[in-house]
Parts: structure tokens; C-alpha cells; sequence
């Protein structure tokens, strides 16, 4: 390398340490970090994803001031290893943590799942303890499900947390909290928020919101259901008027979060990730239920390795950097949040991570320089066990229990109607070695033969023991910092 590329790439990399992100404000310690992950939120539900009929105007507010990514995808099509994807960097696969925690059962099925792990690992670093090491504070609110209170969030690097469980107006939290009767789960998480920023307003700090919105059980405000009720629908198409509702719940608690930020004087220090965990649910895995919500024009829904099941809306808000407006068609992933985050703070990131940072993209690059994304889902749920590539603009699904392949040219054919498999088999069994050789790479565990498949009953459900967790893991992380 001459002395002018030396010149250039040290100009590129800018400040030691924090290579090519720009400092905050001045008086700001560091960019703070704001991850709002939503939970079953499709990629069609929100107005700017183009939905005509749902109310969601402070997301699409959040839109407008930041960047839209129209390619972004959960590293898996159910919540548990998309949620270990978020705070590893790593797929699901490289985890060993391939379903939702504690996974369905086919007795019946052609294939057995292998067996899989029923918590995040401890000696897996997450984001939340890079960002600590760089004197951010850390909080995790909501949802967690990634295993039992041995493996909560205060042993994963969080200075602060409420984990919660139940239903969106009757819910129980650990540490245990008081809860006015009738106070909406979402509602009372972003008062959990709003306090953590209020008094870590001085410092740098890094904060996930883990929504239970808009998972099912469909529940809401009356008044609001009500109001989507008489509210005139389009002629074709999913229009839930409680799920609407939820919706717009979300929304508007979406809404307090940024003018807290705005009140606090934060906005210009603070950037805002907003995701979803894994693609819209069209109806309960079994059949049962109402119906939710439409993905199309994406094909599947959550639990498949069409685009309904894990492609999701994502929104990245960083004043002062990110063109306002700006829509984006570069692919990302959940695995990149980590080392993007990890890239803001000017942390080094961990070892053995997949994902690659988006500062490049964030700051106006239109590729990442990544060969494909990766998908292993050896289990049954609203498909079959499969695994899925996405190589530029082509994907191609391999299906375990008889080897199909379906191959997709996504950039003509969003909605994954017309299997190119056999118009183009070089590319097929091209993208297939590809794919079998990153499950290899990472040691994807691969189901097996049925001994007692049964045809007739392959499509029943049945149901999981219940496990006793172990009382402490037998490496225990501490938390120094913990507070309830």
C-alpha cells in the first residue's frame, strides 16, 4: 500500500477505536442506543411499508427521519433464536437455539427435530456486556424467553431489568413490580423505559425494549376495537380490528419513547433501532383462532422460510448521519445488530460473530460486501423443517423431509410464486452446496428419520413435558451492577 492509500484508508477509519462513526453531540458521552424489538410485527402491518388501513403515524414518523430498510430479515422465523441472534451477533444455528423456547411436538411427523438449547448460553457475550465494558448502563425491558431466571437478563450484562410474562392486560413481572389493575403490559414497559432514561440521561446507556405487542392473544382497548370496527376496510385482504388496535397501541407508546427523548434534550445523541422478531402471524399454528394479519404480498408467515415468515420492517433513526427518508434495499439481518451497535459505542466485537456492522450502509454505502444470508430451521410449525439462502437477488429453500428445492428470483418475483428450481438447476444446486456448507461451518444440527411416522397422524400436535430448569446454571454469571 503507497502513501496516498495509507492516507485514504486512515481518513476512512476516522477516530481509533470508533472507526468511521461520527462523534455525538458535543457534551455527549457516547451515542445512546435505543433497540425497540416488537414481537410477531409483520413486514406489511405498518403504513410505511405501504398498509392502507392500520394507524401507525408515529412509526412512520420515525420513517420519515431516519432510514427504512425494505430487505431486512430475523435470522430465524420464530422469536427465541432471532431474539439470541439480536444480543450474539450469531445465526440460531451456531447456538444450538434453532426454535421458540420450549418448541413444538409431531410425534407423528416424518422427521425429529434434533434437540436444541432451552436457553441463551451464558458464556455467549452479548451486546449489552460489550456495551457495558464501554461505562454504557444497560436495561432490559419485556419479553425475554430466552431461558429460565438462572439465564435472565442481569447474568447477560443488564444493569437493569423487568422480564414479563402473561397476557397484554394481565401479566406478571420478575423482579416483582406494582401494577394498577388494568394498566396495559405495553404501557407499563415504556414507563419502565421512560424512568431508565430519565436517570441515566448523563451517561451513555443502551436500552431494549422488548414489546409483547402484537403477539396473539388478540387483546385491546374497546374503544379502540371499536373504533377499527366501524372504520371501512378494503375489499381483499386481513383486517383485524384488534389487531389494528394493537397496533396502535404500539404506536403510541412508540411515540411517548421518542418524546421522552425529545424532552430530555437526547434526540441528537440518540439512535433508534426498531424491529420485529420474526415475520406476521397469519393464524395459529394449529388452525385455531381468528385470523391476525396479511403479509402479502409476501408468501408464508411466521414458523416458514418464505419472506411472510422472516423478512421484517426495520427503521434506523440517527440524526445528523442517516439521510432523513432514505429507503434501503440492501439486505441486513438480526445477526448485524450486534456488531452495528457494538460499532456506534466504538466496542470491539466479539469473536466468532456472523453478522457484520451497518455504520456503512447507516452513513449511505449500497452494499455490505456479504456473499449470502443463512437460514436453518430444522423443526415443524407453519412449514416443514428446512433451510433457506439468500444470494443476491435469488433464494433458494431446501425442505428436509424430501430434499425439495424451490428457487425464487426475489427481485422479479417478491412473492416467491415461481419455483425456479428446475429452469435454472446449475443456480439451484449452486445456492444448495452453498447452503451445506454454512450448515457445516457452523455445526447446524440436522433432524432425523421418524421411527414412528405415521402418514395419517403426521399433521397432529402434540404436547412437550414440561422441564425443571436447573436452579443455577453450572457457570454462573454475576452482575455486579444488578438492580431490580
Amino acid at each position: 500500500m503507497n502513501l496516498g492509500q495509507l492516507l485514504l484508508a486512515a481518513l476512512m477509519l476516522g477516530a481509533p477505536g470508533n472507526p468511521g462513526v461520527p462523534a455525538p453531540p458535543k457534551g455527549a458521552g457516547g451515542w445512546n442506543v435505543v433497540f425497540v424489538l416488537v414481537d410477531d410485527l409483520g413486514w406489511a402491518d405498518l403504513g410505511c411499508y405501504g398498509h392502507r388501513w392500520h394507524e401507525t403515524p408515529r412509526v412512520d414518523q420515525l420513517a420519515r427521519e431516519g432510514i427504512r430498510f425494505t430487505d431486512a430479515y430475523a435470522a430465524c422465523p420464530v422469536c427465541s433464536p432471532t431474539r439470541a441472534s439480536v444480543l450474539t451477533g450469531k445465526y440460531p444455528a451456531r447456538l444450538n437455539l434453532t426454535d421458540f423456547i420450549p418448541g413444538h411436538l409431531r410425534p407423528w411427523a416424518r422427521l425429529i427435530p434434533p434437540r436444541f438449547n432451552q436457553q441463551l448460553p451464558l458464556e455467549e457475550v452479548t451486546v449489552a456486556e460489550v456495551l457495558r465494558k464501554r461505562g454504557y448502563a444497560t436495561a432490559a425491558f419485556g419479553k425475554w424467553h430466552l431461558g429460565p431466571r438462572p439465564y435472565f437478563p442481569d447474568h447477560q450484562g443488564f444493569d437493569r431489568f423487568v422480564v414479563t410474562f402473561g397476557r397484554h392486560f394481565r401479566f406478571r413481572t420478575v423482579p416483582p413490580q406494582t401494577v394498577p389493575p388494568g394498566t396495559p403490559q405495553a404501557d407499563f414497559l415504556t414507563e419502565q423505559a421512560v424512568q431508565f432514561i430519565r436517570q441515566h440521561r448523563n451517561r451513555p446507556f443502551f436500552l431494549y425494549l422488548s414489546y409483547y405487542l402484537v403477539h396473539i392473544p388478540l387483546e385491546a382497548d374497546p374503544q379502540r376495537v371499536q373504533y377499527f370496527q366501524n372504520k371501512p376496510k378494503p375489499d381483499q385482504g386481513i383486517y383485524n380490528p384488534t389487531y389494528a388496535a394493537m397496533l396502535e397501541s404500539l404506536d403510541r407508546n412508540v411515540g411517548r419513547l421518542l418524546d421522552e427523548l425529545d424532552r430530555l434534550g437526547l434526540r441528537e445523541q440518540t439512535v433508534v433501532i426498531f424491529t420485529s422478531d420474526n415475520g406476521g402471524l397469519r393464524q395459529r399454528f394449529d388452525g385455531q383462532g381468528p385470523l391476525v394479519t396479511s403479509n402479502h404480498p409476501l408468501r408464508g408467515e411466521k414458523g416458514s422460510l418464505y419472506e411472510g415468515g422472516i423478512r421484517v420492517p426495520a427503521i434506523v433513526r440517527w440524526p445528523g448521519v442517516v439521510q432523513p427518508g432514505r429507503v434501503c434495499q440492501v439486505p441486513i439481518c438480526s445477526v448485524d445488530w450486534l456488531p452495528t451497535v457494538a460499532h456506534l459505542a466504538g466496542a470491539q466485537v466479539p469473536e466468532g460473530v456472523d453478522g457484520v456492522s451497518l455504520v456503512p450502509v447507516l452513513q449511505g454505502a449500497e452494499h455490505l460486501g456479504r456473499e449470502a444470508l443463512f437460514w436453518h430451521y430444522p423443526h415443524y410449525h407453519h412449514s416443514t423443517p428446512g433451510g433457506a439462502v439468500r444470494w443476491g437477488r435469488y433464494k433458494l429453500i431446501e425442505f428436509y423431509e424430501d430434499g425439495r428445492l424451490e428457487l425464487y428470483d426475489l427481485r422479479e418475483d417478491l412473492g416467491e410464486q415461481h419455483n425456479l428450481a428446475e429452469q435454472k438447476p446449475r443456480l439451484a444446486w449452486f445456492l444448495r452446496d452453498l447452503l451445506h456448507r454454512w450448515r457445516a461451518q457452523v455445526g447446524a444440527r440436522m433432524p432425523e428419520l421418524n421411527p414412528n411416522y405415521d402418514p395419517q397422524r403426521a399433521h397432529l400436535w402434540g404436547r412437550r413435558p414440561r422441564r425443571r430448569p436447573r436452579q443455577r446454571p453450572a457457570s454462573q454469571k454475576t452482575s455486579p451492577n444488578q438492580t431490580s
